[in-house]
């Protein structure tokens, strides 16, 4: 997008949120639902403004078709694992999944999985994945399908995410979410689905600092049981100061009314939904936009990335926004200072730039940092074979996998990854 064209963008979802702002506040809820579209699929996507206006008025109807076929016949998403339900501290129920490690598997490991780890049988370890926000355990579905069977794997939803049901504290007692609540419901699945045994902890955006928050929460934990960490494409801290790809003046606007906006739709959260599926288009183009550095996404993918996001409930939306603000744990990663660490994001990352991920390997010096130029947001789907790679060689270097084995490059995704 050039420098004019993202002005322009900056001032019409400028305009929309404060449009918005005022048609909520004078009580005309009908009107602002349809204004709000840009503002809410912006913040579902992760992102504080910017839309992709020439996609509104083109194709439409040809669009929605194409989103039916590819709900029809998407594989993205499928895997499921054996499920269980572990409860919060505040009666949260948060729903996970099990991949065990299949003896058949090792004793009969294909082609692409000998690659990754050889034929032996992997050590005990349980890698634990966390996801981001708005989306699910199943933004993890190539590395779990890569990884299925030979090493044991927990997946889970995040409170009021996925499966996982709506946070007990925010919905009955009117708590505010915070990240260091969601260390805790980790902490919580730990001790249901993993409670004895290493642990490898890996997050994406939310998820990385979900576990920088059990760290801060449970540093014993971290010392006593964790052999390895990824983070991936998430932040330390100071996300109030990212600009989303948009001119400063713009960013401004919209930090200005927006929690104020979201907070009003979120006490009309039906109404809202219909004004959500009335703008899927520019939903889509906003998600592709903030997800998506590359032209040529495989169109499922993208469409499974939409379906993720846009069931994200808008009183959810509003609700975890707020906490990304006051979200800072600097301190938290000395605790990850003796363990193999992969810190990776996408260069064009527009959420959580890479500059975060930077700063993470920059406190944690022997961390390995991978930067993938040609990524955005949501690498692990975008370049899913170099995320799985980057893994891989990760869980050899904790001991999870056989010592000694090597992770070639392979696919034509591999070779885009550069070492920081």
């Amino acid at each position: 997008m050039s420098e004019s064209s993202a002005e322009a963008v900056a001032s019409a979802a400028t305009a929309a949120v404060a449009s918005a702002s005022a048609a909520a506040a004078s009580g005309g809820w009908r009107r602002a639902t349809g204004i709000v579209g840009a503002a809410i699929g912006v913040v579902a996507a992760g992102a504080a403004a910017g839309v992709a206006i020439e996609r509104m008025t083109v194709g439409r109807d040809m669009r929605r078709k194409a989103r039916l076929a590819l709900d029809s016949t998407g594989p993205y998403g499928a895997v499921r694992g054996t499920p269980g339900k572990a409860c919060a501290d505040d009666g949260t129920e948060l729903y996970y999944e099990i991949d065990d490690v299949d003896p058949d598997t090792a004793a009969n490991i294909g082609p692409r999985r000998r690659r990754l780890f050889g034929r032996k049988p992997p050590a005990p370890v349980t890698v634990v994945f966390c996801h981001g926000y708005c989306l699910s355990q199943d933004s993890w579905h190539f590395q779990r399908a890569a990884l299925r069977g030979v090493v044991r794997t927990v997946h889970w939803d995040q409170r009021s995410h996925g499966r996982s049901g709506r946070g007990v504290a925010q919905t009955r007692d009117d708590v505010p979410l915070t990240i260091e609540q969601l260390g805790r419901d980790l902490k919580t699945v730990i001790d249901a689905a993993a409670p004895e045994g290493p642990l490898v902890l890996v997050g994406h955006s939310m998820g990385g600092m979900t576990v920088m928050a059990l760290a801060s929460e449970y540093p014993e934990l971290i010392r006593e049981r964790v052999v390895a960490t990824a983070f991936v494409g998430t932040s330390p801290g100071r996300l109030g100061e990212v600009n989303f790809g948009l001119p400063v003046a713009g960013v401004n606007a919209v930090r200005r009314v927006l929690p104020g906006v979201l907070k009003a739709l979120g006490q009309r959260a039906e109404l809202v939904e219909k004004g959500r599926r009335a703008t899927a288009d520019l939903f889509a183009g906003i998600i592709k936009r903030y997800s998506f550095a590359g032209r040529d996404i495989d169109p499922a993918v993208a469409r499974f990335a939409e379906r993720m996001i846009e069931s994200t409930p808008i009183d959810v939306v509003a609700e975890f926004y707020p906490a990304f603000t006051d979200h800072d744990k600097t301190e938290a990663l000395a605790l990850f200072e003796d363990m193999p660490v992969l810190v990776l994001a996408g260069v064009q990352d527009l959420v959580t730039p890479s500059e975060h991920s930077e700063t993470i390997a920059d406190l944690l010096p022997d961390a390995e940092l991978v930067l993938v130029p040609d990524a955005g947001h949501l690498v692990m789907l975008e370049h899913p074979e170099v995320v799985t790679d980057r893994l891989a060689d990760l869980l050899t270097r904790a001991g999870a996998v056989p010592a000694g084995t090597t992770v070639g490059r392979y696919g034509s995704t591999s070779s885009t990854a550069q070492p920081g």
